[in-house]
C-alpha cells in the first residue's frame, strides 16, 4: 500500500494526528486507528486498487460539478466564489444569478477566464480550469442559491449560498450587563401529584411560573429528543432516535383535546388503570415501560375519537395538522414511518431494536417495501404524526407561558451531540453517517478510560456535499419554542472523537468538521429564532476553540469544580468569563452531596469504573484536597457562616454549606447561573454516571419532592431571594 498515498488522505479528511488530552499533556493517534477511520468513511485502505478508483471517482466529482454545492460567508465579507469548467468553456460568457432566499433575482454576467486561476486539472485529456470571481451582489442574510446560467438560460449548476451574522444572538437584558439565574433540570425527574410516573410538558409550565416568581429566568432541560416507542427502555436523552422531534412521553396526554369525553373517561377511570397509574407515580425511578404501556393505551383511542371528529374536511384542527405535517415534510414522515414500523416487528415478534436488525427489505427509508408499509399502515403512521403535533403544541405553550413571565430565556433546551445506531435518524439518511464508527471522548477527567457514547458521527464530506441541510434543519429545529438552546460537547462543531466499532474508546482519533461554516449556519439559525447559544466546552478543548467560539458569541460552560488554578486553588466566580453559564454540577457529575461524601466514588468502584487501586486512592486523595481548597475559598470570600470548620475533615454537607456554595456562585461575573434542582433539594444520587450503560439505573432517578411542594419550602424561598440579589449586585459591580 502507498503510505504516502494514505497520509494525505489523512490530511484531506481532516484525521488529527496528535492533540494535548484532558492534563495539558501532548498525545498521539495510534497509525492503525487512522487507518480505521479512513476505513469508516468509505475508503478500502487494504485494498491499493481499490483506493485509487475511489479517489478518482471522488477528483472527477468534484470537478465535474462548476459550482460547490454550498459556501457560507459572514454579512459584509467580499463574496468570492470557484468556479470550475472545461478549457474550451472558460472564455464564453454566462450569468451568475443570485436568487435571494425571499425570491429576488440578480444577474450578473461573468467570464470566467478574466477571474483568478487557482487549479487546473485534466480529465481524460481534457483540460478543467478552475477560476475565483468576485460576486457583486450583496444578498443579505439567509439561505439564497447563486446559479450558473449560460446562453438560452441553460441552468448549469446551483449553488446554496448562506450569509451569516457575524455572531450568535443575545438577548438585550444581558447584552446590556444583566446577570440572570435559573434551574436546570432533567424533565422526566420531575414528580407531581397529577402526571404519569414523569415528568410532563405541563409539569414544565408549572415550574416556569413557580420559578420566575422566585425570581429565575430560565428552566434549562435535558435533551427532550425522539426516542422509541416500541423501545422505552432505550432511554438515554443523549441517545436519541431523531434529534428534530420530540419525545411523546412528555405529552401531558389529559390536556390533549378530546380526553374529558365519557369514551376515554372510561378507560381512564378503570380500576386497574388507575391502580397502575398510582404506581408508576409513586415509583423512585421513571418505569419507562409502564409509563409508555399506560399513555399509548390511552393516546390510540384519543386519537382515533379526535382523528375521526376534527381531521377530516375543512376543520381548523385539520388544516393545522395539515399545515404541521406539511411543514414536517419527509423528516417527519421518516420519523412516524419509523415508530410504525418498530411497533409492527415487535407485535410480529420480529427483532426491532433498530434499523440493523430489521428485514434487508425495510432497512432503509426510501425502499419499495417501506413505502408498501406507508400504505398498509399510513393510520398508524399519521398517530405518529399527531403525536408530534401534540407535543410541539404543548411545548410552545410552555414558552409562551415564559414569555408572558417575563423571563429573559424562559426554556432553555440541550441539543444532543448524535443519535444512536439504531435511530430513525440514520435509517432516513444512511449515507450521511459513518456507522461503522462511534463518536466519543478520549481519557479525561469525566472518564479516565475513555468514553464510547454509541453514536455514529456525521461524515464532514457527506454534510458538505448535502449542502449542510441536515444541520440547518437541526439547529432550526432545537430552536423552537425555547431562548436559549445548550450545545452538548459543542466541541463537535470543530472536531469528534471517532472509534472505530469493536475498539477501546483510547484507540479513537479526532476528526475536523468545518467549525467556521458550522459556527456562520448556527449564528444565522440563532438570529432567526432569537435564541442565545451556550456551548459545553468541557474536556479536552483547545484553547484556541474556546476563542473562536467566543468570537461567535457563543456562550461558554464554567463548572465551579473545573475551574481550578495550578496551584490546586479554585478561581472565584468573580474571574469567570461574562460571555459564559456557570453552575456548581451538571447531570454527568455527582450531586454537591454526593461530591462532597464522595458518594460518586464509591458507586464508580462497585461499578469497575477504575482500572486499578492506585487510581481510586488517587481519586480519593484528589477529592480530599480539592474539598479543603474549596473550603478555604468559600470562607475567604465569607461565602459560608464562620462557625463551619475549616478543615475539611470536620465538615459534612449541611444545608448551609450547600446554599453558601450557591450564593457564593450567584455572585460571580457570568451572565448567566443555572442550579440544579436536585442540589435544592440536598439530594445525592447521580442521574447518570458516565461510562455505565446497564450497571446503573442512568436517567431514571427522580427528584424527591413533589413538583407542587418545592417552592413552598421557606429555606428554598430565602436561598431565591439570595441568588436574585446577589446576581443584582452582579449586576451593578459590572456596570
Amino acid at each position: 500500500m502507498n503510505q504516502s498515498l494514505i497520509d494525505r488522505l489523512i490530511e484531506v479528511r481532516g484525521i488529527e494526528s496528535n492533540y494535548i488530552d484532558a492534563w495539558g499533556k501532548p498525545a498521539q493517534i495510534d497509525p492503525a486507528s487512522k487507518n480505521k477511520l479512513l476505513k469508516a468513511m468509505g475508503y478500502p485502505v487494504d485494498d491499493e486498487q481499490g483506493l485509487m478508483e475511489k479517489l478518482e471517482q471522488e477528483r472527477l466529482q468534484a470537478w465535474l460539478n462548476p459550482l460547490d454545492p454550498v459556501q457560507v460567508n459572514r454579512l459584509g465579507e467580499p463574496l468570492i466564489v470557484a468556479l470550475r469548467l472545461p478549457i474550451e468553456l472558460v472564455n464564453d460568457r454566462y450569468s451568475l444569478r443570485l436568487v435571494s432566499e425571499q425570491g429576488q433575482v440578480t444577474d450578473q454576467a461573468v467570464v470566467p477566464s478574466e477571474g483568478e486561476l487557482i487549479n487546473v486539472s485534466h480529465i481524460q485529456d481534457v483540460e478543467f480550469q478552475e477560476y475565483l470571481l468576485d460576486i457583486q451582489a450583496a444578498p443579505g442574510l439567509g439561505y439564497h442559491q447563486l446559479k450558473l446560467v449560460a446562453e438560452g438560460e441553460d441552468e448549469l449548476a446551483v449553488m446554496k449560498l448562506i450569509i451569516a451574522p457575524q455572531a450568535c444572538y443575545t438577548p438585550a437584558t444581558i447584552e446590556q450587563g444583566g446577570k440572570i439565574w435559573g434551574l436546570s433540570v432533567q424533565l422526566y425527574c420531575l414528580r407531581s401529584e397529577r402526571n404519569w410516573g414523569v415528568g410532563d410538558f405541563t409539569d414544565l409550565r408549572l415550574l416556569l411560573a413557580k420559578a420566575a416568581d422566585s425570581g429565575a429566568h430560565f428552566v434549562g432541560l435535558n435533551p427532550i429528543h425522539a426516542l422509541y416507542p416500541a423501545n422505552p427502555d432505550a432511554c438515554s436523552p443523549y441517545g436519541p432516535s431523531s434529534r428534530r422531534w420530540l419525545n411523546f412521553i412528555y405529552l401531558d396526554v389529559s390536556a390533549i383535546e378530546g380526553f374529558d369525553e365519557q369514551a376515554i373517561q372510561t378507560l381512564y377511570q378503570e380500576a386497574n388503570f388507575q391502580h397502575a397509574l398510582q404506581q408508576v407515580r409513586d415509583n423512585e425511578q421513571v418505569d419507562y415501560q409502564q409509563v409508555t404501556r399506560l399513555k399509548l393505551a390511552i393516546l390510540s383511542p384519543l386519537f382515533e375519537q379526535f382523528n375521526q371528529r376534527y381531521l377530516k374536511g375543512n376543520t381548523r384542527q385539520n388544516r393545522a395538522f395539515k399545515a404541521f405535517v406539511a411543514q414536517g415534510g419527509e423528516s417527519l414522515q421518516m420519523l412516524a414511518t419509523y415508530d410504525a414500523l418498530q411497533e409492527t416487528l415487535k407485535e410480529q415478534g420480529k427483532e426491532y431494536w433498530g434499523w440493523p436488525v430489521f428485514p434487508a427489505a425495510l432497512a432503509e427509508f426510501h425502499l419499495p417495501d417501506v413505502k408498501a408499509f406507508q400504505k398498509k399502515y399510513a393510520q398508524r403512521i399519521k398517530f405518529y404524526q399527531f403525536l408530534q403535533w401534540q407535543a410541539a403544541l404543548q411545548l410552545e405553550q410552555a414558552h409562551q407561558l415564559a414569555i408572558e413571565n417575563n423571563m429573559v430565556i424562559g426554556i432553555y433546551r440541550d441539543l444532543a451531540v448524535g443519535v444512536s445506531e439504531g435511530s430513525a435518524e440514520i435509517w432516513g439518511n444512511k449515507s450521511l453517517y459513518a456507522i461503522n464508527a462511534s463518536v466519543g471522548a478520549p481519557p479525561d477527567v469525566l472518564g479516565p478510560l475513555g468514553q464510547n457514547w454509541g453514536l455514529p458521527p456525521m461524515d464532514p464530506q457527506k454534510l458538505y456535499q448535502q449542502a449542510y441541510q441536515p444541520i440547518i434543519d437541526l439547529f432550526s429545529a432545537n430552536m423552537q419554542s425555547c431562548g436559549a438552546l445548550r450545545i452538548d460537547h459543542v466541541m463537535a462543531l470543530l472536531r469528534l472523537w471517532w472509534v472505530a466499532r469493536g475498539d477501546s474508546a483510547k484507540q479513537g482519533g479526532y476528526v475536523y468538521y468545518p467549525v467556521d461554516d458550522l459556527l456562520g449556519i448556527l449564528a444565522l439559525e440563532s438570529h432567526r429564532h432569537q435564541v442565545l447559544v451556550i456551548g459545553e466546552d468541557l474536556g479536552t478543548v483547545p484553547e484556541e476553540i474556546r476563542d473562536k467560539l467566543a468570537d461567535n458569541g457563543i456562550y461558554s460552560y464554567r463548572v465551579f469544580f473545573f475551574e481550578q488554578a495550578e496551584d490546586g486553588g479554585f478561581y472565584s466566580p468573580a474571574h469567570y468569563p461574562v460571555q459564559s453559564m456557570s453552575t456548581l454540577t451538571t447531570h454527568d457529575m455527582p450531586t454537591l452531596k454526593g461530591y462532597w461524601h464522595c458518594l460518586d466514588l464509591e458507586l464508580g468502584q462497585r461499578l469497575g469504573l477504575y482500572p486499578s487501586d492506585d487510581i481510586v486512592s488517587s481519586l480519593y486523595r484528589s477529592r480530599h484536597d480539592n474539598k479543603q481548597q474549596i473550603l478555604n475559598s468559600l470562607h475567604g470570600h465569607g461565602s459560608i457562616p464562620d462557625w463551619i470548620d475549616r478543615h475539611v475533615d470536620q465538615v459534612g454537607m449541611t444545608w448551609e454549606l450547600n446554599q453558601g456554595m450557591q450564593v457564593h456562585m450567584a455572585g460571580g461575573s457570568s451572565a448567566l447561573l443555572s442550579l440544579q434542582l436536585e442540589d435544592w433539594l440536598q439530594m445525592d444520587k447521580p442521574v447518570n454516571v458516565p461510562g455505565t450503560s446497564h450497571e446503573y439505573p442512568n436517567w431514571q432517578r427522580k427528584l424527591s419532592v413533589n413538583l407542587e411542594q418545592i417552592f413552598d419550602e421557606p429555606t428554598l424561598q430565602s436561598l431565591s431571594r439570595q441568588l436574585t440579589e446577589a446576581r443584582n449586585r452582579a449586576t451593578q459591580a459590572q456596570g
